[in-house]
C-alpha cells in the first residue's frame, strides 16, 4: 500500500490548483489536492463517488445544490452523478486528500478543464 506524505507531496501552482497522484486502479484514484487562496476544482457531476479530507486550510465542497464549509478534519462525500466542486477561501491555502471511485472518465473531466480555462467556478 503506497504511503501518502502531505509534506513531500504539497506543491502550489499560482495558476490552479495542483493534484498529485498518490494511487490510482480501475477502481480508484486518490489524489493529494493543494489550492492557492481561491483557487477551485470547478463544478461537475462525473460518474464516481467522491470523497474529500480536509488536512489544511479553509474553503467549501459542493454536494449538489449545499456548499459545504470545510477545515481541517472535515470529510466530504458526495454520491456519484452529483454535481461537486472543491474551493479554497479567498484567504487560505486549502489541502484535501481527495478519492473518486471508479476514477472519472477523460470525457467526464471536459467540463473541469473548461471552467479551468475560463477561469470558472460554476461552468455549467
Amino acid at each position: 500500500m503506497p504511503r501518502i506524505d502531505f509534506d513531500a507531496e504539497r506543491d502550489y501552482d499560482d495558476d490552479r490548483f495542483t493534484a498529485v497522484g498518490a494511487f490510482r486502479s480501475d477502481r480508484a484514484k486518490v489524489i493529494c489536492a493543494y489550492f492557492e487562496p481561491g483557487q477551485f476544482i470547478p463544478v461537475h457531476a462525473p460518474g464516481s463517488d467522491l470523497v474529500v479530507s480536509i488536512r489544511a486550510g479553509t474553503g467549501r465542497v459542493r454536494d449538489g445544490d449545499t456548499d459545504h464549509r470545510v477545515e481541517p478534519g472535515d470529510v466530504i462525500v458526495v454520491p456519484a452523478d452529483t454535481e461537486r466542486g472543491i474551493r479554497a477561501d479567498d484567504g487560505s491555502r486549502l489541502e484535501a486528500l481527495v478519492v473518486t471511485a471508479p476514477p472519472p472518465t477523460d470525457a467526464e473531466h471536459e467540463l473541469v478543464r473548461r471552467g479551468l480555462r475560463r477561469g470558472e467556478f460554476d461552468p455549467a
